[in-house]
């Protein structure tokens, strides 16, 4: 396989370029554009020949001997947005999720992961997809790279975490603790507190 090719560009294509060739096709062949399409099985091949061929001309130009961890689809949704035929025992619950994350009800997504015993990389990823659709995008990587370290050989998976490296979602940290307006109010009158005996004591 020659990934210029692939691609559709050549060696001299400055990686900016192939980056744009590269999401050019990904927006095309992404598996969430072909759901219930008989064409799936050969986007989901062509998706896969994309994203390899991407990884190897990233990979000679940063001088890495191979390996994935390209950066993948460049698109709006990071997963959880296909739906997918479960089996096994936790079927019900990662069904159930999904149709959480699609209807943007986040809590319940959640709050139906936490409860499960399950920690494989089917419920990390969703985590992860939960954590990204909140803007906790370190949450969402960390979730995301245990997924791909679990089944490296999924797409879904590699797209959602080389999606989020290519977007540089950083720095969205999860917080602490809910707070609610009681909280800050009382917050609030603590410092004002505070500031009232500064200025009297001649601070």
């Amino acid at each position: 396989m020659d990934p210029y090719k692939v691609l559709g560009v050549t060696p001299q294509t400055s990686d900016d370029d192939v980056k744009r060739a590269y999401r050019e096709l990904a927006r095309k062949y992404h598996p969430d554009n072909y759901i219930n399409n008989p064409l799936a099985d050969l986007a989901e091949a062509r998706m896969k020949e994309i994203n390899e061929a991407y990884d190897m001309i990233m990979n000679e130009r940063s001088g890495k001997a191979g390996g994935a961890g390209g950066q993948q689809y460049g698109g709006q949704q990071y997963g959880g947005g296909q739906q997918r035929a479960y089996s096994g025992a936790n079927a019900a619950l990662y069904s159930q999720v999904r149709q959480a994350i699609n209807q943007g009800n986040l809590g319940l997504a959640e709050q139906l992961l936490q409860r499960s015993s399950a920690r494989d990389a089917e419920w990390f990823y969703l985590m992860g997809t939960v954590y990204y659709r909140k803007g906790w995008y370190d949450e969402a990587m960390r979730a995301y790279t245990q997924a791909c370290q679990m089944d490296p050989s999924n797409m879904e998976y590699r797209t959602a975490l080389n999606n989020l490296n290519m977007s540089g979602g950083y720095g969205g940290y999860r917080p602490m603790q809910e707070a609610n307006m009681c909280d800050m109010c009382m917050q609030l009158a603590i410092c004002n507190c505070c500031m009232n005996m500064c200025c009297n004591a001649g601070c």
